[in-house]
């Protein structure tokens, strides 16, 4: 199974080379500033993604991190792609960079603790790594 996506502009492209994990759709500060909303990612194993166009990819530190997160993006047209984390066995990819068709659900909301005000969401499960199965 290989799952492909990329930037808006499409001068970055990846491919996922095993599963995905369903969507978390997280609304942490960072996340809503990240990219003007909650942030539904999938995510996919470290070893399993591979970034087959790169020239555009650029890489900024997450200030606010707990983990030591980093977040990747297209320098060309601004599209919000990865969260890596070190120490995580799988790397977060925004669910609206994957190619159609997707097949994914949404499985869970995280730090609705720090939702928007006008957000409305279900239960918090924070901490769930969510590694792919």
């Amino acid at each position: 199974m290989t799952t492909r996506g990329g930037c808006l502009c499409r001068a970055v492209r990846y491919e996922i080379r095993g599963p995905i994990r369903g969507v978390l759709v997280c609304h942490c500060v960072e996340c809503r500033r990240w990219c003007g909303q909650a942030w539904a990612a999938t995510a996919a194993r470290r070893d399993d993604l591979a970034v087959t166009s790169n020239a555009a990819l650029s890489w900024i530190a997450s200030p606010a991190s707990d983990t030591n997160a980093r977040r990747g993006f297209c320098a060309e047209c601004g599209s919000c792609l990865f969260w890596d984390a070190p120490g995580f066995d799988a790397i977060a990819v925004a669910a609206g960079s994957v190619d159609d068709p997707t097949g994914l659900e949404v499985i869970g909301h995280t730090y609705v603790g720090q939702a928007a005000g006008y957000a409305v969401v279900p239960g918090d499960v924070a901490g769930h790594t969510g590694l792919p199965t």
